[in-house]
């Protein structure tokens, strides 16, 4: 048996410390209710710094202007062509620092001329040409001077064989730059574009591979009878058609061509069909209704190099 007595258990004569408690002001709410606790977070609250954005200095911007008589080409060959065969109109370089050894010859002229060049990353160039498409380089150069028809046809005197291309409505920037790829491929002498036709566009000149540097570019001015200008210098007019044209496989062709390409889907303008003195049709199985004009271009320009430069 325990013969410890009530009295002597400890827990009885502990003193129990009293609770903390609030202010009448604190402890009560409306009503005389009791407050709710507040609740607190569990841990230690951390407060992030804020997002600070780089300073204007760490990116390369997008220049909103240049001077109106400098274009911008991008693109390995693009810009290659280009320097090879006008390096006094060029400005400034950009590209990144893979394309350095491919662009040894072009820094040392900048060097040597103290012309500006910069290393950039890729997303600077991104948005300094406005594509992903650059190649890793790009050009700001002098823009070449507008050729007229009458310019570009004493370039190519009689009775030299030559093949002139005339756009009508081709506006696609990439049909236009591989029309022209094509064109220096083959020795077209030079492309007649309307006289509302702007500086071609960047995209082009990367498509044509250096092409745009090998084919002067002739703006027909507004009402000028360019039709009749290329008679008068010896030129047969030369339409493409789909269908009903003399097959061109079979057809000796002039030696002096002015071929006139239409736009996708619409196709040349009835008035230019109705003027030309030869109408064309590429033969072909019937399988689609016609050739990309980029394709049809290729196929015509490569005939007219096999007849005469054999």
């Amino acid at each position: 048996m325990d013969s410890k007595k009530p009295g002597d258990n400890p827990w009885l004569h502990a003193k129990i410390k009293p609770a903390q408690t609030r202010s009448n002001s604190q402890s009560r709410g409306e009503g005389g209710k009791p407050d709710r606790p507040a609740r607190m977070p569990r841990g230690p609250v951390t407060v992030l710094p804020p997002i600070v954005p780089p300073e204007p200095e760490a990116r390369l911007e997008r220049p909103q202007r240049r001077n109106s008589d400098e274009m911008r080409v991008y693109g390995r060959n693009a810009c290659l062509a280009a320097f090879a065969r006008r390096p006094q109109d060029l400005r400034k370089v950009y590209l990144t620092e893979a394309r350095i050894a491919d662009f040894k010859i072009v820094l040392a002229w900048c060097v040597k001329h103290r012309l500006g060049y910069r290393v950039v990353e890729i997303d600077d160039l991104d948005r300094l040409t406005d594509t992903q498409h650059h190649e890793g380089v790009c050009f700001e150069l002098r823009r070449a001077a507008a050729l007229s028809v009458d310019e570009l046809l004493r370039a190519c005197p009689a009775p030299k064989p030559a093949l002139i291309v005339w756009l009508d409505g081709v506006g696609n920037p990439h049909n236009v730059g591989a029309i022209l790829r094509s064109a220096a491929n083959f020795g077209v002498v030079g492309m007649i574009v309307p006289s509302r036709t702007p500086e071609l566009p960047g995209a082009t000149l990367r498509v044509a591979e250096g092409g745009a540097e090998s084919v002067p570019l002739a703006h027909a001015r507004a009402g000028e009878d360019v039709a009749a200008t290329l008679r008068a210098a010896g030129f047969k007019i030369v339409a493409t058609v789909p269908r009903d044209g003399a097959p061109l496989f079979g057809s000796p062709l002039p030696s002096r061509l002015a071929l006139v390409l239409g736009a996708e889907g619409e196709g040349m303008s009835k008035a230019l069909i109705a003027v030309a003195d030869i109408k064309l049709t590429v033969p072909g199985t019937g399988a689609v209704e016609s050739l990309n004009v980029s394709a049809s271009a290729a196929v015509l320009f490569a005939e007219f190099w096999r007849q005469y430069n054999r």
